[in-house]
């Protein structure tokens, strides 16, 4: 196990000093094009007035034979020969009609538009970037709808957990006299659906990248093909750089799988695949965000959730509960396809051309967690950060007999006791 630990410990420091050599050149880049963007209207407007100059230059010294010609037939009103000839066969042809020409030209204009037709909006570059994403929806009449609703096809599941005589608060100090850290924390039994222990648990917070387990639930219910590819664009490398996000480190150019953005998203908690899938999926962050909280009304936790980003960076206009990010993250494992993301300790991406031997991930909270002693196992989890919540987790587990819990705790002073905290909790409770 030791040896393990340090061999994927090993593989993290590699990634830090790649992420590291890409922040480098990515502020390089930054503050070049800096320079670009002051400096480039002085030296157009240099040249514009040089070839200004030129041009009247040019003009000054035109013989005067030349300027005398062309002054004495503008006079006599002569035009050239073939100049009239192409007038006669211009008005020739729009008297023999037209109104097929008129069609055919236009027709024309939109053929050879080419960039503007045919120019892909963000997320549909490279051809097939949003072929995996789900088309729009057929409209279904009244009662069709009724039908589904009969069926419970149209159902979508509402996750709840309930407080009852037996849900403990949570305080500095756990009954087993055992520090606690973290300033707000829920603890839910998914067998009764009941909250076993809470701390503050429907303040707001902001959820820091514990929001990404809604954005691969939301990208997992719209993909329809994970072998797909995405193409990394430089707004997208940019983004995470700007916002001081961690990164799976993935380069600009980078032909990505469609699977790779998945556990690129999780288990680093890379802002770039976060950010590629939204665009892959929806054609950009904003109309994805929009779904997102559409799923957020799904679940019946709009009035105490709301997001502006598919990565977690703070806002204010963006936060949540641990209570609601508890449910979140049932709905999540409730998908298979996401809890195996989620489950994973460790990934490797495709080879691509900027990376040959693919990409070594792994997902430090599970990695630090599975030799505490949480009187079961803990099978999914994803952390989070930002000044404002600190340290935060949402992570499922399970227990001897196999029952099932989730645990969300926020703003531990250290992501070490973030760990702890779910550790005691598990421990504490699974074995009552």
């Amino acid at each position: 196990m030791i040896e393990q630990l340090n061999e994927e410990e090993a593989a993290r420091e590699r990634h830090r000093q790649r992420i590291e050599q890409m922040r480098r050149s990515k502020q390089r880049q930054l503050l070049f094009r800096s320079y670009f963007k002051k400096f480039a209207p002085l030296a157009a407007g240099g040249i514009a007035v040089c070839l200004l100059l030129l041009a009247g230059s040019r003009l000054l010294h035109k013989p005067s034979g030349d300027m005398q010609e062309s002054a004495g037939k503008a006079a006599s009103g002569t035009v050239d020969e073939n100049t009239n000839d192409t007038i006669n066969d211009i008005t020739n042809e729009n008297k023999g009609g037209s109104a097929e020409g008129i069609r055919d030209d236009s027709h024309k204009v939109g053929v050879n538009a080419g960039p503007e037709e045919e120019q892909a909006p963000l997320g549909e570059v490279a051809g097939s970037q949003t072929s995996g994403a789900v088309e729009k929806e057929e409209e279904i009449s009244p009662v069709g709808k009724v039908i589904q609703a009969l069926k419970g096809e149209d159902r979508q599941k509402v996750y709840t957990a309930e407080v009852t005589a037996e849900t403990q608060p949570i305080w500095d100090k756990l009954q087993s006299g055992e520090e606690f850290y973290s300033e707000y924390a829920v603890l839910v039994d998914l067998d009764s659906n009941n909250i076993l222990a809470q701390k503050y648990a429907r303040d707001r917070i902001n959820p820091a990248s514990m929001t990404k387990v809604l954005t691969i639930l939301v990208a997992a219910e719209n993909v329809k093909n994970l072998n797909d590819t995405f193409t990394m664009t430089l707004e997208i490398t940019d983004y995470g750089y700007i916002n001081d996000c961690s990164s799976a480190g993935f380069e600009k150019d980078e032909e990505v799988s469609i699977l790779d953005l998945f556990y690129g998203t999780v288990l680093p908690s890379g802002a770039d695949a976060a950010l590629a899938l939204a665009v892959y999926v929806a054609g950009d962050q904003e109309t994805f965000v929009e779904m997102m909280n559409r799923k957020v009304e799904e679940l019946g936790l709009s009035g105490s959730t709301h997001f502006t980003n598919c990565v977690g960076i703070y806002d204010e206009n963006h936060y949540s509960t641990v209570y609601d990010m508890a449910m979140i993250m049932e709905a999540a494992i409730a998908n298979d396809f996401c809890k195996k993301v989620m489950t994973a300790h460790t990934y490797t991406t495709s080879a691509t051309l900027q990376h040959p031997d693919g990409i070594e991930l792994s997902n430090w909270f599970l990695r630090r967690i599975e030799d505490k002693d949480t009187g079961g196992e803990v099978i999914c989890g994803k952390t989070g950060y930002v000044e404002q919540s600190g340290s935060c987790a949402a992570s499922y587990a399970v227990d001897d007999s196999g029952k099932g819990y989730i645990c969300v705790t926020a703003k531990a002073n250290s992501p070490f006791r973030c760990i702890s905290d779910h550790a005691k909790l598990y421990k504490q409770f699974a074995q009552e």
